[in-house]
């Protein structure tokens, strides 16, 4: 494959379904983190709350107070089903979530606020338990929990826990990070393989029909964005690929920057477990959730030592160059298969698995 090509013939390949516009009721497809959700806050929310900083569509909002004080600030709600999962819980799920988020501004993440909704008949053990996971993923973070709220519902009417968190983070001077920031000839760079956290959590809920060995990626990824800006390499756009996938987040990040992102299918990773499974399932790994991987948009001079830089750290082991932002497509997301041929990899349309975070 020569990723040096900037304008490419197109096959258009398999996608998810759409679904139809404008539903009247909410359903689970307005939660993907997809079309569907796209298609929500830009029908609904942005008319109301619209203001410059929201329109910027990234997953922190970035404040600046002036004299050189610029803060990244985000917040995120979770209602993942079952509780806990091979390789972490909704706790666990919550501050690393939140943590990610701000991160992804190329900010320090500081300070956590944590909201509880509980159904009343939850264990007070297994409350106990996601409170501790939670301490311990701060810990990790390097974060501090400072405020927070409680409050119960009926009995059937939270799945046990729902959890809210908001993060405030410091950002560094002198970078510009953001989705609208990518660039021709960006190199685009994976922190390690696809899917582990969307299919963990499908294992837990025994709807496989068999059985998969596959833990959570969930992980706190500030450790792996200090070590890309301390290397000096030039860093673009930092995303975790969440709801939605890898897909789904690199169709926002081509229309945010107005590039095309041209992608190479052999060197993406994917676990031989996962990809068996979703080779079974018919499930495609791109729209696979993550909660501990990063994607970054880095100037192609410095790839290869953000590369050394990501792999340095604990959860960055595995990274990968994966493709490369292109000028022609603009807004566009295209892989090169392991045939020869390029596909459109549109967004995420429906819900394909849902309450995964």
């Amino acid at each position: 494959m020569d990723m040096n090509e900037n304008r490419v013939t197109l096959e258009e390949g398999p996608v998810c379904p759409v679904p139809l516009p404008h539903q009247e009721r909410v359903v689970l497809g307005h939660g993907s983190g997809g079309r569907m959700t796209h298609d929500l806050v830009e029908r609904l929310f942005l008319p109301h709350f619209d203001n410059p900083i929201l329109r910027m569509g990234d997953d922190a909002a970035g404040l600046d107070l002036g004299e050189g004080v610029e803060l990244a600030f985000s917040t995120d709600s979770h209602v993942v089903f079952p509780l806990f999962f091979p390789g972490g819980d909704i706790g666990r799920l919550a501050v690393c979530g939140t943590v990610n988020d701000v991160a992804m501004l190329g900010a320090k993440p500081l300070y956590l606020t944590a909201g509880f909704i509980l159904e009343e008949g939850l264990e007070m053990s297994r409350l106990e338990r996601v409170i501790h996971s939670m301490m311990d993923a701060a810990r990790e973070a390097g974060v501090l929990i400072v405020a927070g709220d409680t409050k119960v519902v009926e009995r059937g009417k939270a799945d046990g826990l729902f959890i809210n968190t908001s993060g405030i983070g410091l950002r560094r001077s002198g970078f510009k990070i953001g989705g609208a920031q990518a660039r021709p000839d960006d190199a685009v760079l994976l922190s390690g393989p696809l899917g582990d956290h969307g299919m963990a959590v499908l294992a837990a809920r025994g709807e496989l029909g068999f059985e998969i060995e596959v833990a959570s990626d969930v992980a706190p990824l500030n450790g792996l964005v200090e070590a890309l800006l301390d290397c000096g390499a030039e860093v673009h756009v930092l995303r975790d690929p969440t709801r939605g996938g890898l897909a789904t987040t690199l169709n926002e990040i081509a229309r945010q920057s107005g590039v095309g992102v041209l992608l190479d299918e052999a060197a993406i990773p994917v676990r031989p477990a996962v990809r068996a499974a979703c080779e079974v399932l018919g499930f495609d790994p791109l729209y696979l959730a993550n909660e501990g991987r990063l994607v970054a948009f880095v100037a192609p001079e410095g790839a290869e030592r953000a590369l050394e830089a990501l792999r340095r750290t604990r959860y960055g082991e595995a990274s990968v160059k994966i493709g490369r932002a292109v000028e022609g497509q603009p807004g566009r997301v295209m892989v090169k298969t392991r045939l020869g041929s390029t596909r459109v990899v549109d967004q995420l349309a429906g819900e394909m698995l849902p309450r995964i975070c």
